[in-house]
């Protein structure tokens, strides 16, 4: 056995704090290591072509790279072993960066740490296997959860490709977040005018299958075939029937407040989303509905011309089969009540941004006009307070939302358009504006009017007056001085927040979340779209913050890898599968039940004993389903049960090389 050990310098972040001279000395002194040296980027062209230089002159069959993590250039290096002839997982990656250089500041005990990594690293790859990926068909359909603008973009850019999408949405309607808005920055635009038609492209695409008033219930398989229930939740309106009339919300005499208009507004219990909902079918709402509280009422159904009505409809459990999933379900906005120094919930004038932006809009409960909901009088004095909620490390989130600040100057505009004379005042602690002709907008809303003034809020209390209005205290910081204001409406530019559900949802399609609840990529510069789950992808603020552009690009930027997972009509298989000696197995079958993949199974195999035939039963893997999670090696009380690239005999070689 020949091994070479290859020292990076990653320029000055390995370099500064660990001796790779020292490393590289060392290593040469290793059992089986008949070569060592330095090299400045491993990863570079030159980097690679020293390493099959040295494979090639000095006859190594195994190679040690002492670098960054593995996530970064694992795949790299395996490649040029395969170009040389050898088996690609007979090269072993010692992480000098991110778990030594990266982490330590004393370069003396840095480099000793980066030895015993190198140590570890070369015992391991000693006893080594060849691994071999097998080659799986792909089923070429895509599922996208979410019916948000970047769930409809992926969607639709996955379907003009050629291939089926399923489009689930947990609402009646496609749309999202973008449907409650009455005009985007920086244009202004009008936000159905630009949402509709792809809403209705959506749904009427012949490579589209939306499922609306639904969730992923279930998940499993592996990139190429997934396996997904759908929970298709009752609607007790049949679609085919059902005409769209509305004669049955007329007569509907149960109200209970509107989501979609933050509360602000009425609904019936059997309702339509919105105006330009799609599919423009209405739903029962069942928690509120009268006839299934009290089993009386019934009037939607007796007025209903098509006998749309199904009260006896149950929800369905749906089972499909997809390629690639792409998740797109998008973000809350955070409900500032915790907050006590902004009076919200105390005071009926205190609202957020999307309580205004419902009352800018024309369809909203207001028909366009903006009120103060204590009186329903026109507010002259309009504050902003930004950041609420948002870069907040004691009573909020810890990062900024990116999208507030042009919102809220967007708000401070149409509000001057729409309604002249109205005073606008914003309290901020900075404004950001990256992104194309962003600074442009926020200096046109301070140059019609807009009052800036840099520092924070303390409280927000009553006034007291006969108008009763309220009075909000702060901080101007470029007159160094506090401030008070008599406010007719005060509007609190809250948080975005990761939906409630995402880790439940990120457990099943085994994908993680960050600190704040957001899916975490796979790399944030160089896979940004894609998660460590193979073919599981992501599109819009599931993600993180971003505004409406960016998060287009990302759904278009995940479809494209659908499509190409699609197009190649194959994908390998995991090569670090768990492997049975079927010697040693007992057949007990207790790695059977905490396989998530149910990639184990139970077999018969013949075997002699003192010259007679007999059957035992013994486990086996079937690897076109395991995934190389190791559960059933590390539960094997026999130890039967090893796993590819990381045997027992190479993770004890590590423990005893140290």
């Amino acid at each position: 056995m020949r091994i070479g050990v290859f020292v990076c310098w990653c320029g000055s972040n390995i370099k500064n704090t660990v001796d790779v001279d020292a490393v590289t000395a060392r290593a040469k002194t290793m059992p089986q290591v008949v070569y060592a040296q330095d090299v400045q980027y491993l990863c570079s062209e030159v980097g690679q072509s020293e390493i099959g230089q040295a494979i090639d002159t000095h006859r190594l069959d195994r190679v040690v790279v002492a670098a960054c993590s593995p996530r970064m250039h694992e795949t790299t290096f395996q490649k040029l072993m395969a170009a040389k002839g050898l088996n690609p997982y007979y090269v072993e990656i010692a992480n000098i960066r991110e778990h030594c250089s990266w982490v330590h500041t004393d370069k003396e005990k840095a480099t000793v740490k980066a030895i015993d990594l190198v140590k570890k690293a070369v015992a391991k790859t000693a006893f080594a296997i060849p691994l071999t990926s097998d080659q799986l068909p792909v089923t070429k359909r895509a599922l996208v959860i979410g019916g948000g603008i970047a769930g409809i973009q992926a969607a639709l850019d996955i379907a003009d490709a050629g291939y089926p999408v399923d489009l689930v949405e947990k609402e009646s309607s496609i749309g999202g977040k973008m449907a409650q808005f009455d005009k985007t920055f920086p244009t202004l635009d009008c936000s159905a005018c630009i949402l509709t038609p792809k809403m209705v492209e959506a749904a009427t695409h012949e490579n589209i299958r939306l499922y609306t008033y639904a969730e992923v219930a279930a998940v499993s398989g592996y990139v190429g075939n997934f396996n997904v229930t759908i929970k298709q939740k009752a609607t007790s309106v049949n679609p085919e029937k059902c005409n769209g009339c509305g004669d049955c919300v007329t007569k509907c005499p149960k109200k209970v407040p509107n989501e979609f208009d933050c509360g602000s507004s009425k609904r019936k219990a059997v309702y339509t989303l919105f105006p330009q909902a799609v599919p423009n079918k209405p739903v029962i709402d069942r928690d509120n509905c009268i006839y299934f509280a009290t089993g009386k009422c019934g009037l939607c159904a007796k007025v209903c011309q098509t006998g749309a009505i199904e009260y006896q409809q149950q929800d369905e459990m749906i089972e499909n089969q997809y390629g690639a999933i792409v998740v797109a379900t998008g973000y809350e906005l955070k409900v500032p009540d915790h907050l006590g120094e902004y009076a919200y919930g105390q005071h009926p004038d205190v609202i957020t941004s999307l309580e205004l932006e419902r009352m800018l809009n024309a369809s909203g409960p207001t028909s366009g006009k903006v009120i103060r909901p204590s009186n329903g009088k026109m507010p002259r004095r309009i504050v902003f307070i930004q950041c609420v909620g948002s870069r907040d490390r004691h009573d909020g989130n810890p990062y900024c939302s990116k999208v507030c600040c042009l919102y809220t100057a967007k708000h401070t505009l149409l509000l001057n358009e729409k309604f002249p004379g109205t005073e606008s005042y914003v309290f901020y602690m900075d404004v950001r504006t990256a992104g194309k002709n962003y600074e442009e907008f926020y200096e046109r809303a301070r140059q019609q009017g807009a009052m800036y003034l840099r520092g924070q809020v303390s409280k927000v209390e009553p006034l007291g007056d006969a108008d009763n209005r309220v009075l909000v205290r702060g901080f101007d910081g470029s007159l160094q001085r506090q401030v008070e204001i008599a406010a007719d409406l005060v509007v609190l530019a809250t948080s975005m927040e990761a939906q409630p559900n995402a880790k439940t949802l990120g457990g099943m399609l085994g994908i993680s979340t960050d600190l704040n609840g957001f899916y975490t990529e796979a790399h944030a510069k160089l896979r940004p779209v894609e998660t460590q789950a193979q073919g599981v992808y992501l599109a819009g603020v599931c993600h993180g913050p971003k505004d409406i552009p960016e998060a287009v690009s990302q759904a278009s930027g995940a479809a494209v890898k659908a499509i190409i997972l699609f197009n190649k009509g194959q994908v390998k298989s995991v090569p670090t599968t768990a492997m049975v000696e079927k010697d040693r197995c007992s057949g007990c079958m207790q790695c059977q039940p905490v396989c998530p993949y149910e990639a184990i199974s139970q077999e018969m195999v013949v075997e002699r004993v003192h010259g007679k035939e007999r059957q035992r039963a013994v486990a086996t893997v079937n690897r076109a389903l395991c995934q190389g999670c190791g559960a059933c090696a590390g539960l094997c009380r026999s130890g039967a049960m090893d796993l590819g690239g990381f045997t027992s005999r190479q993770l004890m070689a590590e423990v005893d090389s140290l």
